[in-house]
């Protein structure tokens, strides 16, 4: 008899992990060094001008920029802090914002005057896929699978909860856990299986293989099949990414999800189908990684 308790443990999860910590008065690491920074400055200030300004100028200078240093400390704007804001409207000021094509319009054209088109400047993420997966020298990718925790008794999900946490605890670099969901291409396996139960020797097997090609094109036409990826973004300072990459694929093995490192193809692929959802992540479409040199056969003549 299963005497184990019918109810699923539960964990508490704050909706902000991303928060940062309280050190101390209810302030941040990051509030408390801009405010000893301001009043730092302020004090210096006020010694060196004590006795050689008024008393009520010396006031008048320093309470705006103990405002400001107040506002830049706990104030937030869409979102962000006040100094993270500012720093990226900072980086956001030099960057190009309008590219004017150098084309020039005929001597029969009526002259008109064109506004120059708008382009968003883009960063890429990646621009850099070693052939053993590495991005950009600090990044690699780890696929799983997930695992069915409702079918589990108490006390396996409590074990499985556990080992979890265990791993988001051994964690000493950020990383990253993307949930996809992509439409599944049923009529490309149908084709593949039928195209390969004709070289299958015994005939009853090859019936079989048929019947369930036709079954998935059945399928396809009645339902939009959907399939979820699972992928961890591993990173790390130095070299080891790698290593920590394959950390996390044994770690989470251990909880029955299925991992596996991406190598560079793979990888490509993976960010392929990411920036354009409509393209398949198949790995054996041929893509080449940023730096590849691409050569290709001249025409006979």
């Amino acid at each position: 008899m299963n005497h184990e308790p019918e109810t699923s443990p539960r964990a508490r999860i704050p909706a902000d992990v991303e928060i940062p910590d309280r050190i101390a008065f209810g302030l941040t690491a990051r509030q408390l060094a801009v405010l000893a920074v301001a009043g730092t400055a302020g004090l210096g200030l006020f010694r060196v001008t004590d006795g050689l300004l008024p008393p009520a100028f010396i006031v008048a200078v320093l309470v705006p920029l103990a405002g400001a240093a107040i506002v830049l400390a706990l104030g937030k704007r869409d979102g962000l802090p006040m100094d993270t804001w500012l720093l990226a409207a900072l980086r956001h000021l030099p960057a190009p914002k309008r590219f004017a094509p150098p084309t020039q319009t005929p001597a029969w054209a009526p002259h008109a005057e064109r506004p120059p088109r708008t382009v968003p400047h883009l960063r890429l993420p990646a621009d850099a896929i070693a052939e053993s997966g590495v991005i950009n020298k600090s990044m690699a990718l780890v696929a799983c699978t997930t695992v069915n925790i409702d079918l589990r008794t108490a006390h396996e999900q409590a074990a499985l909860l556990g080992a979890y946490g265990q791993w988001l605890n051994s964690l000493t670099a950020p990383v990253q856990i993307v949930v996809t969901t992509q439409r599944v291409d049923l009529s490309g396996h149908a084709h593949r299986i039928a195209r390969s139960a004709g070289m299958l020797p015994n005939r009853a097997l090859a019936g079989v293989a048929n019947d369930y090609a036709a079954f998935l094109d059945e399928l396809a036409a009645r339902r939009d099949p959907l399939q979820r990826t699972v992928l961890i973004a591993v990173t790390s300072s130095g070299s080891d990414v790698l290593r920590r990459a394959d950390h996390t694929a044994s770690t989470l093995a251990t909880l029955g999800a299925r991992t596996a490192v991406l190598d560079g193809t793979r990888a490509t692929a993976v960010l392929t189908a990411a920036t354009d959802p409509y393209t398949p992540s198949d790995t054996t479409w041929p893509r080449a990684r940023p730096g590849t040199v691409l050569t290709g056969r001249s025409a006979p003549r």
